[in-house]
């Protein structure tokens, strides 16, 4: 059985701030709610509805708001959104090796599948709207060996998933932090990637 490596999405593979800044902004300005796009930009990782509760959102509205980000989404971020510097030689390595990509993200799936369709990148999974040991369960069901984040959300998912836990520091959490939630091993980012994955042991085994 091929291995599978598991990648997160937003300041792992894509840097999708300031479109993310910009949706957040323009539902706040549509709802009439004081909610702090560069603040979001600069801490993605947490799903929006955890976002909005801590942003003073009354919790009735929540979905409401949820669904009208969602929507202005397509049109907003996409065009604005780049890949990291690596992320797509990160990709190509595991299939270089044999192995299988999958993307588990806590983004809502069909957003996330128009960031891979504008970036031209195909992977074997797409999971969406999964957090930190929320993503434990799509990880086991492929066998994921590792599993490449930026958060500590990240690297508890990939503990609860027994897979090897990679950090880079190209989000909002430290070196420290990423080693401190069960990171095995961090990058400073993606572009180092591919050899770290052909020198470690056992990853094609």
């Amino acid at each position: 059985m091929p291995f599978t490596v598991g990648f997160d999405l937003d300041m792992t593979l894509i840097d999708p701030r300031p479109g993310m800044a910009a949706v957040l902004n323009e539902v706040g300005a549509r709802t009439g709610h004081d909610l702090d796009g560069e603040h979001f930009a600069a801490n993605l990782g947490p799903p929006l509805d955890m976002i909005y509760r801590d942003m003073g959102v009354p919790e009735e509205e929540i979905p409401d708001m949820i669904t009208l980000f969602r929507a202005l989404y397509p049109e907003v971020v996409i065009p604005a959104t780049v890949a990291l510097p690596g992320a797509s030689a990160a990709l190509q390595s595991v299939r270089e090796l044999g192995g299988r990509t999958m993307i588990v993200t806590g983004k809502y799936r069909k957003n996330a599948a128009l960031h891979l369709q504008a970036l031209g990148w195909e992977v074997d999974h797409l999971y969406g709207e999964l957090w930190s040991t929320g993503k434990a369960e799509s990880l086991k069901l492929h066998g994921a060996a590792i599993y490449v984040g930026d958060h500590v959300g990240d690297m508890r998912g990939a503990e609860a998933a027994g897979a090897l836990g990679v950090g880079v520091v190209t989000g909002p959490c430290s070196r420290a932090e990423l080693t401190g939630a069960g990171a095995a091993v961090v990058l400073e980012d993606l572009r180092e990637f591919p050899d770290w994955l052909r020198t470690s042991s056992g990853v094609t085994s």
